[in-house]
């Protein structure tokens, strides 16, 4: 399953580097390069922001594929739960790479500079891993609410055939969101100016550049994005609310192992949707608040989200310590 995900990435990566390039040159663009103004302008703060993102960074591929590896390895985690958590652990790791290894690369340069394809390029795998995230979150309440409120059909209704067709789902639904929102860029006309009030690409900011009225491409954005999003985020908190209602007829230690693993989830989701909903849902600005925002998101939220699910889950934490120890005996 993961091997069709790398798949899909490599074949959209290819498609990009073939038919964008054209599609682009055809549009009435002056514009070829473009430049990022990044998130401080002092030289001193850049250099400290490098070593703590990319320390931030680190943590995130190291912790997140932890738990794919660990979710893989280990036998007592093979729950539809944590079927789903380890392709929740993936795309946090795919998610942060599309922004963050060219933001810290960005701190140590003087200019900062991006090809106009590759920021297109950019906001589609920002868009398509995004989308697939929040997707995923949905699936994993749909998850809870079946194993709270209906246990006993537990196993037949979360088969593993549903399991890999809400993944795949997942995945195409974060595709299709993420063409749309590069068919409405690729027709923009850019003749300048070039520079990007912002540390990586984004539609708003780009939008900005576009030598033509792009109101009406924000609406649709404002739909496609925003309305995901806030749709998205109502379904998740009806899903918890039904949950948490239904936990009244549950023993006391089931309630609390269930509020447990609940709590994990809805400090995720609010952790993602809260940044994403502020910012997709209102009009675009430039105010550093606005990055400092996107930061959060882009940055430290993919890196907390592996800490959050080990730290309230027994089952993990165990099983990584047996991973661990097969590792040092391994090494004796």
């Amino acid at each position: 399953m993961k091997d069709w995900c790398c798949d899909i990435v490599c074949f959209v990566t290819g498609l990009f580097s073939e038919i964008l390039p054209l599609r682009m040159e055809s549009s009435t663009n002056n514009v070829t390069e473009l430049i990022f103004t990044g998130l401080f302008q002092d030289p001193e703060v850049q250099r400290v922001c490098f070593v703590v993102f990319l320390l931030v960074y680190l943590a995130t591929v190291v912790g997140n594929g932890l738990i794919v590896l660990t979710v893989n390895v280990s036998k007592s985690l093979h729950s539809p739960m944590y079927f789903f958590l380890s392709y929740l652990s993936l795309v946090e790791i795919t998610y942060s790479s599309t922004v963050v290894p060219k933001f810290i690369t960005d701190l140590l340069a003087k200019i900062k500079t991006i090809s106009l394809e590759g920021c297109v390029t950019q906001i589609f795998f920002f868009h398509f891993f995004g989308v697939t995230e929040i997707l995923l979150l949905v699936v994993m309440a749909y998850d809870r609410y079946v194993a709270i409120c209906k246990p006993l059909h537990y196993m037949n209704i979360m088969s593993r055939q549903l399991c890999h067709v809400l993944v795949t789902g997942s995945w195409l639904g974060g595709f299709f969101h993420s063409i749309i929102q590069i068919l409405i860029t690729i027709q923009l006309p850019f003749c300048g100016p070039n520079v990007i009030d912002h540390y990586f690409c984004d539609l708003q900011p780009l939008f900005k550049l576009a030598c033509t009225d792009t109101s009406v491409e924000g609406v649709i954005v404002l739909a496609n994005s925003g309305l995901i999003a806030l749709c998205s985020f109502l379904i998740l908190v009806s899903s918890y609310i039904v949950i948490l209602f239904n936990l009244r007829n549950h023993s006391a230690e089931g309630r609390r192992k269930a509020l447990s693993t609940c709590a994990s989830h809805i400090t995720v989701v609010l952790l993602f949707f809260g940044p994403a909903i502020f910012l997709y849902m209102r009009p675009s600005s430039t105010f550093t608040e606005d990055k400092l925002v996107a930061v959060f998101y882009t940055v430290v939220t993919p890196m907390l989200n592996p800490i959050i699910y080990t730290l309230r889950n027994a089952e993990v934490k165990i099983a990584m310590r047996r991973l661990w120890g097969k590792k040092n005996s391994g090494m004796e």
